[in-house]
């Protein structure tokens, strides 16, 4: 904890188990008081090394949901065992967990309720192995981004992020995509809600093991991407309504 505050790290994983004992031995439990993993139906020994490795919160999907959809459960239960903030860490260890102590004190201390770790601040990006067309198509769909949500982010895709639970329960993250889109889906909803968001520096690494999806998955997404930044400006000027920023979050 940090001033009484609950923290959980959720691991959304897929096929995780060459990378997931590394990833979870480096996570700082001074401060971490849960662990989550939500493992979305994966063909090797993912769930079976979290239990060796004696995570105490461990989801099993029945059937493969996507990204999103693993996403989903897992701030389900994080904020189910009461957390104050959650941080997503991926447990294919391309984003350090070294880093959580710094996300954290920002939330804990009141100064943002949204952290994100990106890869673009500083210069590190390409020389952790950032193939050249991500990082092109990183910079030109986060300029657009910027332009149309009135954001001046260094990037949107990045996948460590840690968060208050106002925040988690302020938005309506269910109605968003169960693949990729949802993280910036997740982040257009924020911003809709006038919600800060800082950026920290997180080191680039790109290895066979680090998850990657390719040319083909990535060309959908940044079309998704596209749609979702002009549905937020439509809405914000009052020309459309759409449902990730309308629908409320329903209260059990």
């Amino acid at each position: 904890m940090i001033h009484k505050k609950k923290i959980t790290v959720v691991l959304p994983a897929y096929n995780a188990a060459a990378t997931l004992e590394q990833t979870y031995n480096e996570i700082p439990f001074d401060i971490v008081d849960e662990v989550i993993l939500v493992d979305d139906r994966s063909s090797d020994t993912t769930v079976e090394l979290a239990r060796k490795l004696g995570i105490n919160h461990i989801i099993v999907h029945e059937q493969n949901m996507g990204y999103g959809g693993n996403q989903k459960s897992c701030y389900n239960k994080a904020l189910a065992l009461g957390s104050d903030m959650v941080i997503m860490l991926h447990p294919d260890y391309q984003y350090t967990p070294k880093l959580i102590h710094s996300m954290a004190y920002l939330i804990a201390n009141g100064v943002y309720p949204v952290v994100l770790g990106s890869r673009i601040l500083g210069k590190g990006a390409l020389r952790g192995g950032m193939p050249r067309y991500k990082y092109l198509a990183n910079r030109m769909l986060t300029f657009f981004q910027n332009v149309m949500m009135g954001q001046k982010l260094s990037e949107y895709h990045t996948g460590y992020r840690a968060f208050s639970k106002e925040v988690l329960q302020a938005i309506n993250y269910e109605v968003n995509s169960n693949d990729f889109v949802f993280d910036n889906q997740m982040l257009a909803q924020l911003c809709f809600k006038g919600f800060d968001i800082a950026e920290i520096t997180c080191p680039t690494k790109y290895f066979d093991q680090a998850s990657s999806i390719n040319l083909r998955r990535s060309a959908i997404y940044g079309l998704g991407v596209l749609a979702v930044s002009v549905s937020y400006r439509l809405q914000k000027m009052g020309l459309a309504k759409f449902t990730i920023f309308n629908q409320p979050k329903s209260i059990d």
